[in-house]
């Protein structure tokens, strides 16, 4: 690593290009990874992180490297893991990018929450608890309520600061030239509605953030899960040297793609099954069971793992409208 604060590590992954890998273990402070991109004349940087903490880290060591402008902060979606440290990057006179509808996304839940407080939100998740008809609901129930508390307390400690520089998608792909270096933009459908990736075709290196994660299973607390399937399988036409910086977890070649497809395979052969066989939504969604093989990977919660799967893919198959989910 060229910079190391144990929470986070930054290395140069390719000529003018740098990923920062963040390791839970160690702290939060920026919790998802991100990165930068530095050519002739500009910079770019990618995340805002959980805290600013984490992006003033990153800020610091593109300084350490490159005393070019920095054209713009990208945020890859609107999640507080990857959004919350903005306020740095604004403060230092840095533009930050994200596509057209973050912003609302942003402040059509995080103001709410900081009005709040944490028990006074959690009430309605808490009666889920208590109204469980078995052990393992009950369960999955506290899973959820360890999720979101996981999310309301750094956004109910965090200074907001949206992405000031919409990214329309209908002008995607879009690229941007930083001198001997140019980064295309481009926009999918999968983790959120507002998801976009940053290649540089030069040298097959791909910032994807949350589209793309190892060692865990799909987050899909607002995923459109069929959409994000077919991102996947596009990711696997990619050149075979394609170099992958995910939004959690290790960087990675196509084979960290095939893993986490085969992940949301699993998922989705299994609510197939319980879908043709009659059994009610609330009731496949209990009966999924982990393999062996996914034992050990990291689960944000059951709900919004494998319920909110289960019940997208049922609405789906359903011909219903896939519910926004409101929490």
């Amino acid at each position: 690593p060229i910079a190391d604060k144990g929470f986070a590590s930054i290395r140069k992954i390719g000529n003018g290009l740098y990923a920062l890998i963040s390791d839970r273990s160690k702290g939060m402070q920026t919790r998802s990874n991100g990165g930068f991109m530095t050519g002739r004349d500009a910079a770019l940087m990618v995340e805002g992180f959980q805290t600013t903490i984490g992006s003033t880290f990153q800020l610091e060591t593109l300084r350490s490297v490159t005393q070019v402008p920095v054209r713009a902060a990208l945020n890859t979606h609107w999640h507080f893991d990857h959004t919350l440290g903005n306020s740095v990057y604004g403060g230092a006179g840095i533009p930050i990018w994200a596509h057209a509808d973050a912003a609302s996304r942003m402040t059509a839940y995080y103001p709410k929450w900081q009005s709040e407080d944490l028990a006074t939100y959690l009430v309605p998740w808490e009666k889920r608890v208590r109204d469980a008809k078995t052990d393992s609901q009950r369960e999955h129930a506290k899973s959820d309520i360890e999720g979101l508390t996981g999310m309301f307390k750094p956004v109910s400690e965090a200074v907001l600061a949206l992405p000031n520089h919409p990214l329309d998608p209908a002008k995607m792909p879009m690229e941007i030239d930083l001198g001997g270096l140019t980064v295309v933009v481009e926009t999918y459908i999968g983790h959120t509605d507002t998801d976009l990736i940053f290649r540089v075709p030069d040298q097959n290196i791909i910032y994807t953030g949350d589209l793309l994660t190892g060692g865990q299973y799909p987050v899909n607390i607002n995923g459109y899960p069929t959409k994000w399937r077919a991102t996947l399988a596009k990711f696997a036409t990619f050149d075979k040297n394609t170099l992958f910086v995910p939004g959690h977890g290790q960087v990675m070649g196509l084979e960290g793609v095939a893993e986490m497809r085969a992940c949301f395979d699993d998922i989705a052969e299994h609510a197939e099954k319980s879908y043709k066989a009659g059994v009610p939504v609330e009731d496949a969604v209990e009966q999924y069971v982990v393999p062996d093989k996914y034992k050990n990977y990291r689960m944000f919660s059951w709900g919004f793992a494998i319920g909110r799967t289960y019940e997208q893919l049922y609405a789906e198959w359903s011909g219903k409208p896939v519910q926004v989910l409101n929490y």
